[in-house]
């Protein structure tokens, strides 16, 4: 799931943002009111995190922006505390408003809640082979013996079991793994794949994680 945060603080922004990809979220900023009502209603997000004074359009305005557009959910993320601010803020559309300082515990709940809300409902079990993800709990399993993954090995994985039996050049995972351009001096998602295949594979007689040497990686039954 993609979601966009608009907030022209960055320690702010930065500290959302990573706590989200922890979660398993992909995650784009805009810092200022023009970028984020340019990518909220040129991208395709399921939610939106909105700052109320940014620079260029004030988050008001962005949200109107939005809903004349889209249906995309929005919680406004704001240091405007007063109950006329929040209640300006539900009137114009947004879903939720959470006032700064706030806990990010808070803050992913707020934000589960709302996708829920929004009918993005919790994904069917993948499976492939004897390896089976669960998504809404985050849990693998292989040959019914639990694997222990972290946060960046599980969305690997996630994105090898959607594109099983095809070629996955490391160009296209680290997009979409890493949300970031390749960079071919970066051996990151080489390093990450042998993790996940130390413990998804090693103690396995059939391997499903495979190196096509100067393309990226297969994942399947069959050795290519």
């Amino acid at each position: 799931m993609r979601i966009l945060i608009v907030e022209d603080e960055p320690k702010t922004a930065a500290y959302v943002r990573k706590g989200l990809m922890e979660q398993g979220y992909v995650v784009d900023v805009a810092s200022d009111g023009f970028d984020g009502l340019h990518l909220a209603t040129s991208s395709s997000y399921d939610l939106v995190l909105l700052d109320v004074m940014l620079p260029g359009i004030e988050g008001w305005d962005v949200l109107q922006g939005i809903r004349r557009r889209h249906p995309t959910p929005v919680l406004f993320l704001t240091a405007r505390d007063a109950v006329e601010d929040r209640v300006k803020g539900l009137r114009l559309g947004a879903d939720d408003y959470l006032v700064k300082p706030f806990a990010f515990s808070e803050l992913l709940v707020r934000v589960q809640n709302i996708l829920r809300r929004g009918g993005v409902q919790p994904e069917q079990r993948l499976h492939f082979a004897d390896v089976e993800v669960d998504p809404l709990r985050r849990r693998v399993t292989r040959a019914g013996q639990r694997i222990e993954l972290t946060a960046k090995e599980y969305a690997l994985l996630d994105y090898f079991m959607r594109h099983a039996g095809e070629m996955c050049s490391r160009t296209l995972i680290a997009e979409n793994v890493w949300d970031m351009n390749f960079d071919s001096d970066t051996n990151v998602v080489d390093v990450a794949v042998r993790r996940l295949r130390a413990k998804l594979d090693d103690a396995f007689p059939q391997k499903l994680i495979h190196t096509i040497r100067g393309v990226g990686y297969l994942f399947d039954e069959q050795t290519p």
